[in-house]
Order: structure tokens, then sequence, then C-alpha cells
């Protein structure tokens, strides 16, 4: 199993950014996935998830309305639209999927978000 994101970067305050994460080593299409961040000296947080066929969709309270998870089972990718971004959305984020109980990360993609 393998997730690799991409996309992160800096950008100002009211900014967008577009996260992706390129799944291999498993049916992508039959397993939920999610977001999670960790910004810095903080727990990580699960910010967004999705089921599998049918793509329903759950966001924290913090990024409801701002943050659009998705995904293309054609490219095995996930993806997570953010706009208005805000300092504190500041961290590193990361893609997850739970296959057999076993968690599995990518190395995560830095997001600052300063003037």
């Amino acid at each position: 199993v393998q997730l690799v994101e991409s996309g992160g970067g800096l950008v100002q305050p009211g900014g967008s950014l577009r996260l992706s994460c390129a799944a291999s080593g498993f049916t992508f299409r039959v397993y939920p996935m999610n977001w999670y961040r960790q910004a810095p000296g903080k727990e990580r947080e699960l910010v967004a998830s999705i089921s599998s066929f049918w793509g329903s969709t759950s966001y924290s309270d913090s990024v409801k309305g701002r943050f659009t998870i998705s995904r293309d089972n054609s490219k095995n990718t996930l993806y997570l639209q953010m706009n208005s971004l805000k300092a504190e959305d500041t961290a590193v984020y990361y893609c997850n999927t739970q296959i057999s109980l076993l968690e599995y990360w990518g190395q995560g993609t830095l997001v600052t978000v300063s003037e």
C-alpha cells in the first residue's frame, strides 16, 4: 500500500489549494478514504472522509463549508479542495485509509497559510 500526497505550499489567507493523494497497492475504489492534518504542537485530527462507492462525505466543523473531499476511482486519486484558507489551517496534511484493521498513511504535505 502506498499513499503519496502532493499539492501543499504557501498560500495567503483567503486563498485556495488543492491537495492530491495518489494511491497504489490496493483496490482503491472499495475503501473509504480520509484526510487528516497535524498542526505544530497539536494532535493529528480528522478533517474529512469519503466513502467508497457512493462517495458520501463528512467534515470536521472547523473546515465544513470551506473544504471539499473528492475521489477519482479511475485515477486512484483522492483530493482535498481547500478554499477560504485561514492561518489556523496551517498543518501537515495526510491521506489515510484502513485496510483489514491496519492504518496506512502517506508522508504528508505541508500547507502554510500566511501573509
